[in-house]
């Protein structure tokens, strides 16, 4: 799966893992350079709390595109060391 926004590709990786429809790449298969940490939070009831990421590519930014569970509740911990992305970003087969 390959993740790509603004012309970039983001994440790419044979290894996501679907939750509510969602892929979660692998830590190691993002591109950092395009990543800022963000200070939103939100929390799910069974994942546990979101913490995102603001995108920036070529000075163009996409806030809280993505989000990651640092410390997932047990019923997630699949997801650990996982990103996941929305608000425009394309999730595509590579």
């Amino acid at each position: 799966m390959k993740a790509t926004w603004n012309g970039k590709v983001l994440a790419e990786s044979n290894e996501t893992v679907v939750v509510e429809g969602n892929h979660y790449f692998p830590a190691d298969s993002v591109k950092k350079e395009y990543f800022e940490e963000a200070e939103t939070t939100t929390v799910c009831g069974w994942k546990g709390t979101a913490n995102y990421y603001t995108l920036n590519v070529d000075g163009e930014k996409n806030v809280d595109a993505a989000w990651y569970y640092a410390d997932p509740m047990d019923a997630a911990k699949n997801i650990q060391d996982h990103v996941a992305f929305w608000k425009g970003v394309e999730i595509t087969e590579s």
